[in-house]
């Protein structure tokens, strides 16, 4: 079973479907490739460009209010101001990764000087080069406090002491950052690289996991007192560790994004890649989750992968753990999966986007659409997704009911719940922003209608959600949320700069041959 981020534990102009192009029979006598049948041949008008630049500098303005001017870390949230911010007194590596990449973004578009880019990069860079991190494996702890750069030992509830952990998938996002940052910005390279070239992802593979080898979590420097670890070292160099005892076994999450930094650092065999599950097997004995996969079986590397899919609303696609975009396109904001795996991601990317398009407008008839674990509006941190392009059982709704849907296992079981009736749908901004390499058209004319209809926005950009009913706002930016969607403005806007500065030379011959050998069994049905 897959698990999330830190992060993720705590805490359209017109409006007719017809014209958006997302009704079922709106299709009839497109192109059977599903990224033209979203995208086509758009390209940015002015006034594209105009309102999508003034989102960037609006969202840029938020987390300028999130990061501490004396150590240049973002907090990890901010409330609804950004003029007089009140921050969350505690950030994680990627959140700081986030606020690198987005610095990035914001010099390619002109909201900000090279001269301030670089400034504020060499701050942050310089402040993580001093803070404690784990010596041994280069990598960083969980949560640090943004205005000192201290380890915190209370959680960031600040209701427990915790122990420092090392998180595989937020040192990934911040490593990330730096493979951006030492190409987008060559003075602060040599800066770069004396972070990443002390960080070593083997510490997190273990090859016993499963034929092929696992990710792993995490660990802890010292053993934790409230939880069972496994003693050990994967990397053979320092001392033991103290894992986690959870790996990451399916492969459309957020965290197949630690087994692509360990492949383009020559760290983590190719075999990982396929170990992870596209769904559970197809038997019984996995039918406790919310639908029974199809698909065929094919061997790469040696191993066998059970390339199975799920059906929703005529699409065949590869399920994420909780249906939402996070999961499945953050990981494409800098690995171009789509160019490099026409056959597999190329695939599924617009067929994710599509049905979360078709979700919100068609089948919950919300009126708007994209959904991303994100602030609750009443309050909190909640999951949000489409539930039926989801394995979770207990599912990741898309409503404040927290809705659930189960078509059951054929054969196996009767689903509970296959035609559900939807309550106060909660779209999350950045979650439309992920899908606009993909459906841009969409995407903003969604977006408009969230600023302009639901007033979902403030100073800092898009508030990170809201529920389209009530019309509760999640009146807050999380820097993560406001970093996507930095990220995905800088790939459509700017050239896929992220994407470019990410995987160049040794990057792309590492990943791209790798996971372009791969055929889903995803498509139109």
């Amino acid at each position: 079973m897959t698990a999330n981020i830190s992060r993720r534990t705590l805490l359209a102009a017109t409006g007719s479907a017809a014209l958006i192009g997302t009704a079922s029979t709106s299709y009839a006598g497109t192109p059977r490739d599903p990224a033209k049948i979203l995208k086509g041949d758009w390209r940015p008008s002015r006034q594209d460009r105009a309102l999508v630049g003034r989102w960037a500098r609006d969202t840029w303005r938020s987390l300028v209010a999130m990061t501490d001017e004396r150590t240049g870390l973002p907090a990890d949230n901010i409330g609804e101001s950004v003029t007089s911010p009140v921050r969350s007194s505690y950030t994680s590596p990627t959140n700081i990764g986030g606020y690198l990449w987005s610095t990035v973004v914001a010099k390619h578009l002109g909201i900000i000087s090279p001269q301030e880019s670089y400034r504020r990069i060499t701050q942050t860079l310089t402040t993580m080069k001093n803070v404690d991190h784990h010596e041994p494996s280069g990598m960083f702890f969980n949560w640090y406090d943004e205005a000192t750069g201290e380890v915190r030992y209370v959680d960031p509830d600040g209701t427990k002491p915790i122990t420092p952990f090392v998180s595989s998938v937020d040192n990934a996002w911040f490593a990330c950052a730096l493979m951006v940052v030492r190409n987008a910005e060559p003075r602060a390279r040599a800066l770069a690289d004396s972070l990443l070239s002390k960080m070593n992802f083997l510490y997190y593979y273990n090859p016993a996991a499963k034929p092929g080898g696992l990710m792993r979590g995490g660990f802890f420097e010292t053993p934790p007192p409230d939880e069972e670890t496994d003693k050990g070292n994967h990397a053979g160099t320092g001392p033991d560790v103290y894992y986690r005892k959870f790996h990451y076994d399916t492969c459309n999450t957020e965290a197949r994004i630690a087994g692509y930094i360990g492949f383009a650092l020559g760290q983590v065999p190719h075999t990982q890649y396929f170990a992870t599950y596209r769904t559970f097997p197809d038997s019984c004995d996995w039918a406790w989750v919310e639908q029974k996969p199809k698909g065929v079986h094919r061997t790469y590397l040696g191993l066998d992968v059970f390339e199975g899919s799920y059906s929703y609303r005529g699409m065949r696609l590869v399920p994420s753990w909780g249906g939402d975009m996070f999961e499945s396109l953050m990981p494409d904001l800098f690995v171009p999966e789509a160019t490099w795996a026409p056959r597999s991601w190329g695939i599924n990317h617009p067929l994710t986007v599509r049905a979360h398009i078709e979700h919100g407008l068609d089948d919950a008839k919300y009126g708007y659409w994209g959904f991303s674990p994100a602030s609750n509006p009443k309050g909190g941190y909640s999951v949000y997704g489409v539930d039926a392009i989801g394995m979770d059982p207990s599912g990741y709704p898309s409503d404040l009911e927290a809705t659930n849907f189960d078509a059951g296992f054929e054969g196996c079981r009767e689903g509970t719940n296959p035609n559900p009736t939807y309550g106060d749908g909660v779209v999350t901004p950045h979650a439309a922003f992920l899908a606009m390499s993909y459906a841009p058209r969409q995407a903003i004319d969604n977006l408009s209608r969230i600023e302009r209809t639901l007033h979902a926005y403030g100073g800092g950009g898009f508030y990170d959600s809201v529920a389209v009913k009530s019309g509760l706002i999640a009146k807050r930016y999380l820097s993560l949320d406001q970093a996507m969607v930095m990220g995905a403005v800088g790939n459509v806007f700017a050239g896929d700069v992220l994407r470019r500065n990410f995987g160049v030379h040794e990057v792309e011959r590492r990943i791209r041959p790798l996971i372009a050998q791969e055929q889903f069994s995803a498509g139109l049905d």
